[in-house]
Parts: structure tokens; C-alpha cells; sequence
């Protein structure tokens, strides 16, 4: 009997030896070995070359493992999409599938598999029984699906857990509430669904919490107010509805919130003292159903920043109170139902550099006191109830105004000169849609830096000035709805700074243009994306040049008077989407080449002097009869068939 247990316990001391010896030289344990091979077996490709090199047996030595040192158990797998070293930083790839073999890593504290783009699989429905000293996972940017285990709520050590940018779908486990020791749940960019569960509202330690763009319904946890360490709230673009919880002011540590995109209904936050809330920073709300009026206690928040309550269902008037918002720098109230006027101490926001009021119902003048926003580079006053006669003189001196959006505001006479002065070049103009008269100024081409020009829905007239050929910096021209004639050559003809050039999108429809549709493709316009020349009186034939301009979604030249064939070089605009060319005079056949305008999805032919057989196949196939009516000599499906 003795001799029996002596030879057990030489058995034990060699296995503890063996055991020693394979913690000093990096030989995995039989389980963690198993369940690394079966990862590894599950994926197709590695474009970074790291599980090639996972041969043998010592796999604390392998790429991307660590191991604990007295164990010698796997507790670390790194291998994430992105590579940085002294020299490079690249995005890897892995194609495969994450295996359920990985669960047998029992001491496993990391999993780093973020951004392998092709990762895909599910989250192994074991995870928090096998796994239970996990602290961080990391699975972000793959293609992961399916629904997050119940399990997960076992991970007890768990303080990150990253699952953004995948494909996993279905509810939240309401156990994801009992991971008390969680500081960063990021899942946004999946396609989640049903309520965010109450049992969130246990995560006390939780710091960033960030679940926007799913499918999220219902309301918004009653009691998220208990998270007294949150930091960054992010539960925009889903489908919450219901009121905003009253209990959110009491987040103390709340420097970002992020609500915008959603169904929610009743009033905006409204701080009652300087304590609650005092670090927001940045706030959005925009894209909601709020409602009732801008409370002056909303200065209550001292360190706001970025504010953005654009479109919602606000009433009453901006409150002087927000004068106080020293450290605010955007701000954004379009789109709503607000009224009376820009308040005094809107001068006061020395640090504003973005001020948006748009589509309300705000009365003039704008407070002299605005003249001492300095900073200010943006403003938008479009569509309210200014009826200015002018632009004031003294916002043409703001010394960082560089955009300007004044649509809609009564503005009459002459396009003023004093932009050409500006202390700061103008990049973006809108004077749409208000009483503007007389010529397109030639000072326009001293405009070198400007990027967005509109000055459609005015009475202007005259022709097209040669020097707006100097805006090479122009990347949309928009001067429909004017009376604008001659030629339309000269936009055609614009210096570029760079091939194709900025210029993306023009629209010089409805107005009194005659010639210069030959220039098209043959200057810089060749990188517009859409063309609309409407409603003038151009004539002549279309250029084959036209094939140039290879960018092209949008090709719009109704109501005109072009003539000749349709050109075969329209069936190289590969890209386009919409084309129309009603209702000119347009003879011969309609090209067999549109049938490789796979994109097309909304054509029309309709009133010309076109003839034959339409080209049978998609996408014409795919249009109605209006789409080629009124062409007397044209045939085929949809149409009546050919007479033989």
C-alpha cells in the first residue's frame, strides 16, 4: 500500500514538473491548445500572415496571445484589423468564422477581433458560462450576427464591450443589467431591436454607453438618472418614443448626450439648478417631436457647446437667458415653430462660431449687438419673417463670417458689392428665393474661394458675366427660376484647380437662356453629378461631348427646343440615374446603347419627334408609357407594337 502511494505521488511530481516546464517554455495547456486550433480552423484567410505562424505547441508565443506567466493559461487574444508599427499602419483582413471552440479559453481576460471586416458567425451562446474572467471584448467592425446570449450577463469582470459596426439583430438581454463592474457598452450600428431593457439602469458604473443607428423601440429607461458616473449617452437614430425622463438631469457626469433621430414627444430638458448636469457639453436633440417652449432655465446648462434642437415642434421665443451659455459655439434651432425676435444677448455668445434658425417664424431686425460675435463663421437665417429691404451692413463686417444663408428673407435691389470686401472671403451664399433684380455682377469672379453660389427664385437678369470663369473653387451653382439670357456657355468654360474640378451640381433651369449646349463636356464641368437646364430656349444639337462628363446622376433638359438624333455618347453615362429630355425635338431612334444605363430608374422621352422600335430590354423595360408618349412615330412595348 505504501509502495502504491509513493509511486502516485512520483507521478504527481513529474506531471507538476512537466506542468513548470511547460509555463517556462510557452506550451499550451491541452484545452487552451484545442480551442486555439479550432479558432483558427474556422478562418479562410489572414491578409495580416499572423495565424500562419501559429504552429506547433508553444502558443504563448504565438502572435496576438499572452499568457499568465504562473499558469501558463491563454488569457489574451489580440488580433485586431488594425496594424500599427514604426513604419505602417494598415487595415488587416480575415475571412471565417468566429468558432464556439474559442469558449474553452477558460482564463481568457481579452478578446481583441475588432475591425477583420469579414469576420463573421455568432457570439457563442456559452460565452458567460465558459468565459467568466473575461474583462474586455472586443469584436467591433466585423460581420457578426445573430442575438447577444443571455449568458453575457454572467461576464461578471466585464468592463468593455465594443460589438459596434456588426449584423447581430434581436433583443437585449435584459442581464446585461447585472454587469456591474461594465464602464463601455458600444453596440451601435446593428440591427438590435425592442426596448433598451430597464435593468441598464443597475450598470452604476457604467461610463459610456453607446447603443445609436438600430431598431430600438419604447421609452427610455425611467430611472437613467442612477448612472451617476455616465459620461457619453448615445441613443440616437432609433425608434424611442415617449417623453425624455425627467431623472437624465440628474447625470452629474454627462458631458455628451445624444437623443436626435427618434419619435420623442413632450417638453426638452429643463435643469431646475447649476448642479445638475454641469459638464454637458454637447447636446443633440434634433429630429424629435418635442414640443412647448424653450424654458429659460435651459442656461441651467453652463458648459453647453454644441446644441442642436433642430426640427421639432418648439414654440415661443428664444429666451434671453441663453446669453449666459458662455462657452457655446454651435448652435441649432431650425425647423421649428419659434417666434419674436433674436434676442440682445444673443451678442454676448463671444465663442459662437455656427448660428442656425432656419424655417421659424422669427421677426426683424437682428440685434445690433450681434456686430461683436467675432468668431462667427456660419449663420443661417433662412425662411422667417424678417422681410429685410438689405443684408446689414454690419454682418458684411463680421470678421470670420465665411457662409451665409439668408433665403427667404425679403432682400430686394441689387446683389450687394460689399461681399467682394468681406474681411473674410465668402465660401457658401444663399440668396434664393427672395426680390433680388438687375445683372449677375462681374465682381462675382473676384470670389475665388466661394464654393456654394444660389441665387435662384430672384428676378435677375442679363447674361452670365465671362468672369464667373474665375471661381475655381466652385462646386455648386444654382440660378434656376431668374431671367437670366444668352448663353450658358461660360459656366462650361470655369478654371479648375485640380482635373474634373469641384463643380458637382448645376442648376440653371427655368429661365431665358438660348445657345451654348455645345460647350457641355468639353470645359471642367466633366466631374458634375447633376445638369439641369430646364425650361430655357436652347436649340442645336446635343453634343457627343456629353460622353465626357462620365459623373453624371442627373441629366435634365426638358422643355427646350433640341433637335437631331439622341447621341450614341449618352449610353456611356454609366452612372446615370435620372434623365429627361421631354418635350424638345428630338428625331431618329432611340439609341440601342440606353440599354446599358443599368442605373437608370427615372426616364423620359415623352413629346419629341422620335421614331422606331423602342430597344427591348431593361432598364427601358422598366419605365411606363408616359415615359415615351407623344412621340407619334415610336413603337414596342410599352407602347403599341410595330407594324410589320
Amino acid at each position: 500500500m505504501q509502495h502504491q502511494l509513493l509511486s502516485v505521488l512520483i507521478v504527481l511530481t513529474v506531471y507538476a514538473a512537466s506542468l513548470g516546464a511547460a509555463n517556462v517554455h510557452g506550451i499550451c495547456t491541452p484545452q487552451d491548445l484545442k480551442g486555439l486550433t479550432g479558432f483558427k480552423a474556422g478562418i479562410r484567410l489572414d491578409t495580416s500572415g499572423r495565424l500562419e505562424k501559429w504552429v506547433g505547441l508553444k502558443c504563448c508565443e504565438w502572435e496576438g496571445i499572452s499568457c499568465d506567466n504562473a499558469t501558463g493559461r491563454v488569457t489574451e487574444i489580440r488580433l485586431p484589423g488594425f496594424i500599427s508599427t514604426s513604419d505602417y499602419v494598415y487595415q488587416s483582413e480575415i475571412k471565417g468564422w468566429l468558432s464556439p471552440s474559442i469558449t474553452l479559453l477558460s482564463s481568457l481576460e481579452v478578446i481583441d477581433l475588432g475591425g477583420l471586416m469579414n469576420l463573421a458567425g455568432t457570439i457563442p451562446p456559452s460565452i458567460g458560462f465558459c468565459l467568466q474572467k473575461l474583462r474586455k471584448v472586443y469584436l467591433y467592425g466585423n460581420q457578426i450576427s445573430g442575438m447577444l446570449p443571455e449568458s453575457i450577463g454572467k461576464l461578471w469582470q466585464l468592463e468593455e464591450l465594443l460589438l459596434y459596426e456588426n449584423k447581430l439583430s434581436g433583443s437585449l438581454p435584459p442581464s446585461l443589467g447585472n454587469l456591474r463592474n461594465l464602464n463601455a457598452m458600444i453596440m451601435y450600428s446593428n440591427q438590435f431591436s425592442g426596448t433598451v431593457p430597464d435593468s441598464f439602469t443597475n450598470l452604476t458604473g457604467l461610463v459610456h454607453l453607446d447603443l445609436h443607428n438600430n431598431s430600438f423601440i419604447g421609452a427610455i429607461p425611467e430611472k437613467i438618472g442612477q448612472l451617476h458616473n455616465m459620461k457619453e449617452l448615445d441613443l440616437s437614430n432609433n425608434f424611442l418614443g415617449g417623453r425624455i425622463p425627467l431623472s437624465i438631469t440628474n447625470l452629474t457626469a454627462i458631458s455628451v448626450l445624444y437623443l436626435d433621430t427618434n419619435n420623442l414627444e413632450g417638453e426638452i430638458l429643463s435643469p431646475s439648478r447649476l448642479d445638475q448636469m454641469p459638464s454637458l457639453s454637447f447636446l443633440r436633440l434634433h429630429n424629435n417631436q418635442l414640443t412647448g417652449e424653450i424654458s429659460p432655465n435651459f442656461a441651467n446648462l453652463i458648459s453647453l457647446q454644441r446644441v442642436s434642437l433642430a426640427h421639432n415642434r418648439l414654440k415661443g421665443s428664444i429666451p434671453s437667458s441663453l446669453g449666459a451659455l458662455s462657452a457655446l459655439t454651435e448652435l441649432y434651432l431650425d425647423d421649428n415653430h419659434l417666434s419674436g425676435t433674436i434676442p440682445e444677448s444673443m451678442g454676448k455668445l463671444s465663442q459662437l462660431l455656427i448660428l442656425s434658425i432656419s424655417n421659424n417664424m422669427i421677426r426683424g431686425p437682428l440685434p445690433q449687438e450681434m456686430s461683436s460675435l467675432f468668431n462667427l463663421q456660419i449663420i443661417n437665417l433662412s425662411f422667417n419673417q424678417f422681410n429685410f429691404s438689405s443684408i446689414p451692413q454690419w454682418l458684411l463686417r463680421l470678421p470670420s463670417l465665411s457662409q451665409i444663408y439668408m433665403a427667404g428673407c425679403g432682400i430686394q435691389g441689387e446683389i450687394p458689392e460689399s461681399l467682394k470686401i468681406m474681411p473674410s472671403p465668402i465660401q457658401e451664399l444663399d440668396l434664393s428665393g427672395n426680390h433680388l433684380t438687375g445683372n449677375l455682377p462681374s465682381w462675382l469672379g473676384t470670389l475665388t474661394q466661394l464654393y456654394l453660389l444660389n441665387l435662384s427664385r430672384n428676378s435677375l437678369v442679363a447674361d452670365v458675366p465671362e468672369s464667373i470663369t474665375k471661381l475655381n473653387a466652385l462646386g455648386v451653382l444654382d440660378l434656376h427660376s431668374n431671367k437670366l439670357t444668352g448663353n450658358v456657355g461660360q459656366v462650361f468654360k470655369m478654371e479648375q484647380r485640380f482635373p474634373q474640378g469641384p463643380l458637382t451640381y448645376i442648376d440653371l433651369s427655368d429661365n431665358r437662356f438660348t445657345e451654348g449646349i455645345e460647350q457641355i463636356g468639353i470645359g471642367a464641368e466633366c466631374g458634375v453629378q447633376s445638369l439641369n437646364l430646364s425650361c430655357n430656349f436652347l436649340s442645336g444639337r446635343l453634343p457627343t461631348t456629353i460622353k465626357m462628363c462620365s459623373s453624371l446622376k442627373s441629366l435634365d433638359l426638358s422643355n427646350n427646343s433640341l433637335g437631331f438624333n439622341l447621341p450614341d455618347a449618352l449610353a456611356n453615362l454609366s452612372s446615370l440615374e435620372v434623365l429627361k429630355l421631354q418635350r424638345n425635338r428630338f428625331t431618329g431612334s432611340i439609341p440601342e446603347g440606353f440599354l446599358k444605363l443599368s442605373k437608370l430608374r427615372d426616364l423620359n422621352l415623352s413629346n419629341n419627334l422620335l421614331v422606331g422600335q423602342i430597344p427591348t430590354g431593361k432598364p427601358l423595360a422598366n419605365f411606363p408609357e408616359s415615359s415615351f408618349s407623344g412621340n407619334t412615330g415610336l413603337c414596342g412595348k410599352p407602347l403599341n407594337p410595330c407594324k410589320r
